[in-house]
């Protein structure tokens, strides 16, 4: 009989890491039968980060609530409550980029992270670990600590406009009411840090919608809110979630690598040390999957407990380095185009474990 870790990470905006791991599972049924399966459904801090706690940890709870998403319209999310009385809070379900009908650089922001995070104080939990990837904004997190107490003011002393639009009126930083933060874990897969090059405007503005003639003003202005913050701007991973990861940090906050702390909070190495298989996978797997993306990881894994690891993505692309894996599938191969794999991610997502499952055949 063999035994299969199912641990794939979300395909961003089409299907979520617990339903992939339920198709790749049916998939590989149809041609092993007698195989047994483990889920444990990834994530790197991005996407599907709650749901992965969820789908792992027995007895957790999700906690609905409803926020102000990063376009300011009401969102009903929730945020996970676990039996030891931590709370799991992802951004990309409270201020996520999927959130929004059209990209709004200026005025997106992080009130609706910071929202659930005083939802998760309010019920008294005695640690946080917050996923800060798929960000809708470049508001060096100032919407999130607006939540929690901070006020962000003008020349006049009067509170600025949400979002990127209101970082060049801030003069002064008030944070004699900002919530107390408890024990804080950030999960983010990014190390750049909040301004310069590598910042948050100069690599990730341009997803959000900021321009090249935008991003050396909305730098400046990252970089003078980190020092009224009293914030290393140059820190590796503040400039995660577009500063949002900053913000965190200047509360109290430690950065986390993603897929490593996920995977130690949902018992992965130890599922995987009794594996003969372990299937991970993503949307899109090119050349920056190598670099502290979930796939990599879970291959290190795999190798370390000599399990074989093998990938599903919805695309593997011609600069992508598979010799990690024994076996892998595409599912834009296996659909015959993009778009149709894109349609039915679930039906693709079989087919990729049914082949899977045919190269373990004697």
């Amino acid at each position: 009989m063999t035994r299969v870790v199912l641990a794939p990470d979300s395909f961003k905006g089409t299907i979520t890491a617990a339903d992939a791991a339920a198709a790749l599972a049916e998939g590989w049924a149809s041609t092993d039968p007698a195989a047994e399966f483990v889920h444990r459904p990834m994530a790197d801090g991005g996407e599907g980060t709650v749901a992965a706690f969820a789908a792992a940890v027995p007895g957790a709870r999700p906690m609905p609530i409803t926020v102000d998403g990063p376009a300011g319209v009401p969102v009903e999310t929730s945020w996970l409550l676990l039996p030891d009385g931590t709370a799991v809070i992802d951004l990309a379900s409270t201020s996520g980029i999927e959130l929004l009908d059209e990209l709004r650089p200026w005025d997106a922001d992080t009130t609706g992270l910071g929202q659930a995070l005083v939802a998760a104080l309010d019920h008294a939990v005695a640690r946080i670990v917050v996923g800060i990837g798929s960000s809708a904004s470049t508001d060096g997190g100032t919407g999130m600590l607006s939540a929690l107490g901070a006020r962000f003011l003008d020349a006049e002393g009067e509170p600025v406009a949400r979002g990127a639009r209101g970082l060049s009126d801030i003069v002064s930083a008030d944070l004699s009411n900002l919530r107390a933060a408890p024990e804080v874990r950030v999960l983010t897969d990014v190390t750049n840090p909040l301004a310069g090059p590598r910042g948050a405007a100069a690599v990730f503005g341009p997803q959000k919608g900021l321009t090249p003639v935008d991003i050396p003003a909305v730098d400046a202005e990252l970089a003078r809110v980190a020092a009224l913050l009293e914030l290393d701007a140059e820190l590796p991973g503040t400039g995660a979630a577009g500063g949002a990861g900053g913000a965190l940090v200047a509360w109290g906050a430690t950065l986390a690598p993603g897929a490593a702390e996920v995977a130690e909070l949902i018992g992965l190495a130890e599922a995987i040390a009794e594996a003969d298989v372990v299937i991970t996978g993503e949307g899109s797997y090119d050349g920056q999957s190598g670099d502290g993306k979930v796939p990599s990881f879970i291959a290190a894994l795999a190798a370390s407990a000599d399990a074989a690891a093998m990938l599903a993505a919805g695309r593997i692309t011609a600069d992508a380095d598979t010799s990690l894996f024994a076996a892998s599938a595409s599912l834009t191969e296996l659909a015959g185009s993009s778009a149709s794999a894109l349609a039915d991610p679930a039906r693709w997502l079989r087919a990729a474990g049914a082949a899977l499952a045919a190269t373990r055949r004697p």
